[in-house]
């Protein structure tokens, strides 16, 4: 049997302290038998994402030395930013990339979990594959209200968490780990500092509100710019392709009489995602991947 290997993506709640940052990025640099792929941060967003890969032993420690790392140096109620947010490890998937099942890894997100919870003292939601609750699978419907609402609400009982006692760590507040395939997270800027147009066309565009399937948005303000974000996460990129989901929010867009400014995307995406948004955009006929050199050397 091939090697099991899975990718984690932990989220966490800084993105303007250098110091922090570095410390949360080593602390998976330092542990044994984990690559580090990738990490990126948005100060509006005060966010910062990495990504990084391994057996499954290996990534269960880079995921809790990076926790704990967390947990150490974020305090949650000084925090503030567009994107929302219950923790200061927000949320940490675990992605199968191969010699591993989805079903596997969200037993190795319970895993996960319940040390998280014994020896950092977090309360853990589970969400997606690992959710042991129907109403919980969507990532957005655990966090919907916030850290500052959880921390009231989390004493209700539909809001219990699913490892710890009913109330929140005092600065740390509760972490989400899920198990998920891979997803692109997209944002598209806007020519606008409307921030109502944002979440208008954020509405039209996210599966729950009737738009594109697979797509989740909320529009965001980048106020050191003074633009408007429509901020999405892209979670089956081979049903609903890239492009499929900047072309509506062009359209969408256009109703207001702005336009897009850029697109970005935020951490690592796999390469047949963006060969189809070229071949879309170039009207390329009976393009093969292996046309691209460098897939060839």
């Amino acid at each position: 049997m091939p090697e099991a290997i899975v990718e984690c993506v932990p989220n966490f709640s800084e993105g303007r302290n250098p110091e922090i940052m570095e410390a949360i990025v080593n602390a998976v640099k330092n542990t044994k038998g984990v690559k580090l792929l990738d990490w990126s941060h948005d100060v509006n967003h005060n966010r910062m994402v990495v990504t990084f890969i391994g057996s499954p032993e290996s990534i269960m420690e880079g995921a809790f030395n990076s926790s704990r790392k967390a947990v150490e140096l974020i305090n949650l109620n000084q925090h503030t930013g567009e994107h929302p947010r219950i923790g200061a490890v927000d949320v940490i998937p675990f992605v199968p990339v191969s010699g591993i099942t989805l079903e596997e890894c969200a037993q190795l997100a319970h895993q996960c979990g319940k040390r998280i919870n014994q020896d950092l003292k977090l309360p853990v939601y589970y969400y997606e594959a690992a959710a042991q609750k129907p109403e919980r699978k969507n990532l957005s419907d655990v966090r919907n209200i916030g850290y500052e609402k959880l921390k009231i609400e989390v004493k209700n009982k539909d809001r219990h968490p699913d490892e710890g006692m009913p109330e929140l760590h005092p600065t740390a507040g509760a972490v989400v780990i899920g198990a998920r395939p891979f997803l692109v997270a997209f944002n598209v800027n806007l020519l606008s500092s409307d921030l109502k147009i944002a979440k208008a066309i954020a509405n039209r565009v996210r599966e729950a509100k009737g738009g594109l399937k697979n797509v989740k948005a909320l529009g965001m303000e980048l106020k050191d710019r003074g633009m408007v974000q429509v901020s999405m996460n892209l979670v089956n990129c081979d049903e609903t392709p890239i492009y499929r989901a900047i072309e509506l929010v062009k359209v969408e867009a256009k109703r207001y009489g702005i336009a897009v400014a850029e697109t970005e995307i935020v951490g690592l995406v796999p390469l047949k995602y963006m060969i189809d948004t070229a071949v879309y955009y170039m009207q390329l006929e009976g393009f093969k991947t292996e046309q691209i050199l460098d897939t060839r050397l």
